[in-house]
């Protein structure tokens, strides 16, 4: 046990030296673990770190989809709703269907029902490494918000299909409309003990307790309590953290404190940051087992199956990008749409996100060995292959190339996140005023207090106000660059001063810790962090 910590936490380091790697040279950093995974997997120390496929499905995926959920813009998801919904149903059904055929064409000894569990194991893409790689360049944030939200609900989808795929291949039976009642009870009822738990939580959250350290705690148990009832009961412990997790991201303004909303955000980015990285590296790392598991299986011609299916996936993407945008543009005749003219530059951006993941991986490794029967898990060795083939191909692939085909394009970033926080700090910022100018002239504060707050939001209100005349010039309630920098000097020379009365030991490190809060507070606000 002392040995396996010690491991993980030599990974952690080699994490931290990649991810640094991949900054330095501008590289998402999930294409920079996985190469290094590969490299390190030649080294006999790291090669015997396997995946263990429960410690994805229960340990990795319940955090990372409830993180993903919480930075889903609730607004931005139901603006897109159709086109999110689309992807991460129909598409998915409709390329696990290709990859079922394609792989009972391709791959010998193939039967459909093997097909449709490799479908429904290489279906589902990684957001993570497309939003990562969205967010390094200047795109419009409603690529960025259909591809978080069709991840988030397509990896609930491929699994389901994977589960009764499974069943078909173990039982060698398949009844269709018994298939597709089930599919809709798996789903239906996982939200709606996703839901349920969420809407628990909420109370618990709103009207019992107003500790930050139990808040926090409480975030981190929520996901798993929504994953183990959902999966206990047999349905969608996948859309039960989704749909739990959106409905009580759409409320932590009033279910969570400041304090809880400030701590939490730190504590929840740095364990996201740990696990996805430990994920990636992880996948790199599998290599050597996966070889092995070929068996007598000539490498060569595994690795054609797995450039065939990676193609075939990729061609099918982009068929049912641009098949979702004719049907948008048909579909806008009768009933109102978002975009009624999507173009043909996002179909080519969205279909070449379609990077695939640990959920893939992981679902792969949890194929059993054997089947009841005794006899060995059919089609085994190429089904794990042929989906680390494909993860390794479009993650490379497609995230290298994703950001120069983005800037090829041409796609003009919007401004509209920026607009709508400007609009909404002018009007906060009046209704202040207002309510300070309401509160003076009642008596009930000093005449002092209430002017010298009134100056500060006077100046506050003129400054947004230039924001408007002038917005290349500013950033959030900053009027210009000169103005930025001069109160990034101002800040820089308080945190000299107050250093300076702590070692004069004029204060104690109490007073310094809470001044130097404000500060930080007041940077991350003047920068946008």
């Amino acid at each position: 046990m002392q040995i396996i910590f010690i491991q993980y936490i030599y990974l952690v380091l080699i994490i931290l030296a990649l991810v640094m790697l991949a900054n330095k040279i501008r590289v998402a950093y999930p294409i920079i673990l996985v190469l290094g995974g590969l490299a390190l997997s030649l080294f006999s120390i790291l090669s015997k770190i396997t995946i263990d496929p429960e410690l994805i499905f229960f340990i990795f995926l319940p955090p990372l989809l409830y993180e993903a959920a919480w930075q889903v813009s609730w607004k931005e998801f139901w603006k897109w709703r159709r086109v999110i919904t689309s992807f991460a149903f129909p598409v998915v059904i409709l390329t696990s269907c290709v990859v079922a055929f394609a792989s009972y064409a391709f791959i010998p000894g193939f039967t459909l029902a093997l097909g449709f569990l490799l479908g429904g194991i290489v279906s589902p893409p990684d957001a993570i490494s497309a939003t990562t790689i969205m967010r390094q360049v200047k795109i419009p944030k409603a690529y960025v918000s259909i591809v978080e939200g069709e991840s988030l609900l397509n990896d609930a989808s491929s699994l389901v299909v994977f589960r009764f795929a499974l069943i078909a291949v173990i039982t060698g039976q398949f009844d269709f409309g018994k298939a597709t009642i089930n599919f809709l009870l798996v789903i239906v009822m996982g939200a709606l003990i996703g839901l349920a738990i969420a809407l628990l939580l909420y109370f618990v959250h709103r009207y019992l307790i107003k500790s930050p350290n139990i808040e926090i705690v409480l975030t981190l148990v929520t996901p798993y309590m929504m994953y183990y009832f959902a999966e206990r009961f047999h349905f969608s412990g996948v859309l039960a953290v989704v749909c739990g997790g959106l409905f009580l991201s759409s409320r932590r303004q009033t279910m969570l404190t400041y304090k809880s909303r400030l701590q939490g955000f730190n504590v929840w980015s740095n364990l996201v940051f740990a696990l996805n990285g430990l994920v990636f590296l992880l996948i790199g790392l599998q290599l050597p087992s996966i070889i092995q598991q070929l068996g007598d299986t000539s490498l060569p011609r595994a690795i054609w199956y797995g450039l065939a299916i990676s193609f075939v996936l990729i061609i099918a993407r982009f068929l049912c990008t641009f098949g979702a945008a004719i049907f948008t543009r048909f579909i806008s005749r009768y009933i109102t749409v978002a975009d009624a003219n999507p173009g043909w530059k996002g179909p080519i951006i969205l279909g070449w996100s379609g990077m695939r993941g640990v959920v893939s991986l992981a679902a792969a490794l949890a194929l059993p060995l054997a089947l009841p029967t005794g006899r060995p898990f059919p089609g085994r060795d190429y089904i794990l292959f042929v989906a680390f083939s494909v993860i390794l191909v479009t993650l490379v692939l497609q995230g290298l190339t994703l950001p120069v085909l983005i800037r090829r394009l041409g796609v003009p970033r919007d401004a509209e996140t920026d607009e709508e926080e400007r609009l909404a700090r002018l009007e906060a910022n009046k209704a202040a005023l207002k309510w300070i100018e309401d509160a003076g002239a009642s008596g009930k504060f000093s005449p002092d207090a209430a002017n010298r707050l009134r100056a500060e939001y006077d100046e506050r209100i003129e400054q947004l106000q230039l924001c408007a005349e002038n917005p290349d010039d500013c950033r959030g309630e900053i009027a210009t660059p000169q103005y930025q920098r001069l109160q990034h000097q101002a800040l820089r020379v308080e945190r000299k001063t107050i250093i300076r009365l702590r070692n004069e030991r004029v204060i104690n490190d109490d007073a310094l810790r809470r001044i130097q809060r404000d500060l930080d507070l007041a940077e991350a606000r003047l920068t946008g962090g």
